[in-house]
């Protein structure tokens, strides 16, 4: 189904947070160069095979990884034939000089009448004028091929765009075309020209226009005129809702309330236009995976309820390098959408129509509240990957009490004798005491500040074993003289501790 977005400027979002989500560069340039399969006058796509894409590398629990299906081979084009005849183009004033001098690409470029069409070219319904009157056609994400037109019309243009599955917008321009196939004997031919209606699977902006023509042989192709429109509306997943439109943006998502990270990966496609359906069909493909083949230490199996899709550039925008997924657990409102792009070394990856989606019968915990079964699970893994089983048993109490044990003698003046006791006693150790008096010098470990007390109280009860250990005390030889009789005692007690309290419950 596609709903009507609003599609604002750009929006001056800022929250203080951590460094960004790392786009995971290392992924994106490992994925082909983006290559137009054809230049004939319509490209189209198999949704079926695109959505197979999206599933056919989810294989672990994290979805961090580079799979992309094979690129789709080049069309082959017949070589011309130096000279042959082209299409003769439009006439009148749109057609080209009657005079050969007259004949240049200044001219063309300079035609009151081409910018008078472009600048007076009513936007069609349902679209919103990107850029108006250049000298330079698109180069744009998601190419869908073209058709020409008789007449400058961008209300035909856009109705042929909403014919086409995927079509996001349309680039309308005239272009100087040689009459001849430029060559040996016919190297700079006179022009004709055409009106050029261009499909595009993502966004067309000024930014992107910056095809200014090219040689063939000594004749110039030349653009003028040139307007963009995009699409208002935009196709949301089933099952998805609460859409919002970060512009050059992308989610910087910090740990939620409880500590816990939501990201679970990302996923990037290089192939037919932009399409968020590819996004729904990863994320819901890594549940299925992941509830089929959940954690062996009991922790909660992670869900994809929420994920951020945007077109990733280099450099320029003219430069796609593909449409980018990021998955979560959950959803993160706008706030948040602060990762304006990376740099590595000097190239500079940019970010642009970007939009997030919210699984709408399950959008996940809420941030300001938090994950804490998922939290408490993930501190417990940090606790043994950093090995600090000891920190939680000093800090909360877990080791053996000592008690002292004072005995009392009583002496038989009457008999000499010895006297051999054995007492076992249970210590008692005030539970307070224990978990104050053992953390009192300790400072926790930088990898669990990121955790509240009750979620760190609950990871260290999990990983951090009690003391069951038994302690003996000899009490001293105490030799009474008594007349000529002599009491000698040896008192033996032995103590068993007992388990120290649950660590962090108050009392």
């Amino acid at each position: 189904m596609r709903y009507s977005l609003a599609v604002p400027a750009f929006a001056a979002l800022a929250a203080a947070l951590p460094a960004p989500q790392q786009i995971d560069l290392d992924m994106v340039i490992a994925q082909p160069d983006i290559s137009y399969t054809t230049t004939a006058s319509s490209v189209t796509y198999d949704v079926t095979s695109l959505a197979a894409q999206a599933t056919d590398d989810i294989n672990s629990v994290s979805v961090d990884v580079s799979a992309i299906a094979t690129q789709t081979p080049l069309a082959v084009i017949g070589k011309r034939s130096a000279c042959a005849a082209q299409p003769t183009g439009v006439t009148g004033a749109y057609g080209p000089p009657e005079d050969p001098e007259a004949d240049t690409v200044a001219a063309f470029t300079a035609n009151a009448a081409f910018a008078a069409a472009a600048s007076s070219a009513p936007t069609p319904s349902g679209y919103s004028n990107t850029f108006t009157n250049l000298n330079a056609s698109n180069n744009a994400y998601g190419y869908m091929g073209y058709t020409t037109l008789n007449f400058y019309d961008t209300n035909l243009c856009a109705s042929k765009c909403n014919a086409i599955n995927g079509c996001m917008s349309f680039n309308l321009y005239f272009e100087r075309d040689p009459s001849v196939d430029p060559g040996t004997g016919c190297s700079n031919p006179s022009s004709v020209t055409m009106i050029k209606c261009v499909f595009w699977g993502g966004p067309v902006s000024s930014s992107n226009a910056n095809n200014y023509g090219q040689w063939r042989n000594q004749f110039q192709v030349a653009i003028a005129g040139s307007n963009g429109y995009m699409n208002n509306t935009l196709e949301v997943p089933a099952g998805f809702g609460n859409v919002q439109y970060l512009n050059n943006a992308a989610i910087n998502a910090p740990l939620d309330h409880e500590g816990f990270d939501t990201y679970m990966g990302s996923r990037i496609f290089n192939q037919g236009p932009f399409n968020a359906s590819l996004c729904a069909a990863h994320c819901q493909a890594q549940n299925a995976y992941n509830t089929a083949h959940p954690p062996n230490n009991g922790a909660p199996v992670k869900l994809c309820n929420f994920f951020n899709t945007y077109i990733l550039y280099l450099n320029k925008t003219s430069n796609v390098q593909g449409q980018y997924c990021a998955l979560y657990t959950e959803a993160w409102d706008s706030s948040y959408a602060t990762n304006k792009g990376q740099y590595r070394g000097n190239d500079h990856y940019m970010i642009e129509y970007s939009y997030t989606f919210t699984n709408t019968s399950n959008p996940g915990f809420n941030p300001k509240q938090g994950d804490t079964n998922g939290a408490v699970h993930q501190a417990s893994i940090d606790i043994k990957y950093a090995t600090l089983q000891p920190f939680c048993s000093s800090a909360f109490g877990y080791s053996a009490p000592v008690a002292t044990v004072t005995p009392s003698t009583v002496v038989t003046p009457l008999v000499t004798s010895t006297v051999l006791s054995t007492i076992t006693a249970t210590a008692e150790v005030y539970k307070r005491a224990a978990v104050t008096d053992a953390s009192a010098s300790l400072s926790t470990p930088a990898v669990l500040k990121k955790y509240p007390f009750s979620v760190l109280s609950s990871a260290c009860s999990m990983v951090a074993a009690q003391a069951t250990t038994t302690s003996t005390f000899t009490a001293p030889l105490i030799t009474i003289q008594a007349v000529t009789q002599t009491t000698l005692e040896t008192l033996v007690v032995t103590v068993s501790a007992s388990p120290a309290p649950t660590p962090f419950e108050e009392y």
